[in-house]
């Protein structure tokens, strides 16, 4: 239920987000909106979820792997697939920016939960590493893939495909869950280190920001907050109250 919640929310953001870059005139209908992402999640199924499937299945064929290193093999294709990807549109300009400003709301999220003064300088100082962000999310869900896949064994290609993608809500909801257990417990050893492959990754999808990205990163936090938080936020001293480092923020990215 939390996660469709999220999903929804986040479906209404970026919709949101697309229809502030263009004149009202021009905007597309919610409709068109709503294809436009219905056509995101079947290139997401087909790329990351049935193409590493299929190339597994030929190339265990081929190797003779067979139990367990079968899903293994999987997994580790659709991780070089999903890796290959973020390489790839890095390289693209306009995502280059898109990840500054990723990188701007981690550090500005990260000043928040550790009770530095939200301003440009004092975020600017923290980390763009974040437990709860998508791409640590991500990650997580290729690798649950491997555990719930090997329940399923190795069925004929149709039932293959099929229980691939209607295990997708299982596998979103268990990754969903690693996350929020994981945020909730940042400051046992064992979570940090179980979570450190997913941070890493964010290096891939996080650029440094510049001080402006930063205004605009706190303005898009402060607007989400409630007078309490506001309140709390403005009594706060100039200096953080730890000393910033690489640690994760622990909330909401």
């Amino acid at each position: 239920m939390a996660l469709a919640e999220s999903l929804g929310l986040g479906f209404k953001a970026l919709g949101w987000s697309a229809e502030r870059q263009v004149p009202e005139d021009e905007r597309i209908s919610s409709r068109a909106m709503g294809w436009t992402m219905a056509i995101a999640l079947i290139f997401f199924t087909a790329v990351f979820i049935l193409l590493p499937s299929l190339v597994n299945r030929g190339a265990s064929d081929a190797l003779g792997v067979s139990g367990f290193a079968y899903h293994l093999l999987e997994g580790a294709i659709r991780l070089a697939i999903f890796i290959g990807y973020l390489v790839l549109i890095a390289q693209l300009k306009d995502i280059k920016r898109v990840f500054e400003y990723h990188g701007a709301e981690h550090k500005a999220i990260a000043a928040y939960e550790n009770g530095a003064e939200l301003t440009p300088e004092s975020a600017q100082r923290f980390s763009t590493e974040h437990v709860r962000c998508g791409t640590n999310f991500l990650l997580t869900v290729m690798l649950v893939t491997i555990v719930v896949y090997a329940f399923v064994g190795r069925p004929s290609l149709p039932w293959m495909i099929v229980s691939r993608i209607v295990l997708i809500p299982v596998i979103a909801g268990l990754s969903y869950e690693v996350i929020r257990f994981a945020a909730k417990h940042m400051d046992k050893r064992w979570v940090r280190a179980l979570m450190r492959p997913g941070l890493a990754l964010q290096r891939l999808t996080t650029r440094q920001p510049s001080l402006d990205q930063l205004e605009v990163a706190i303005v898009s936090l402060r607007a989400a907050m409630t007078a309490e938080q506001l309140a709390e936020v403005a009594a706060r001293s100039t200096a953080p109250t730890i000393a910033p480092g690489t640690r994760p923020a622990l909330g909401t990215a």
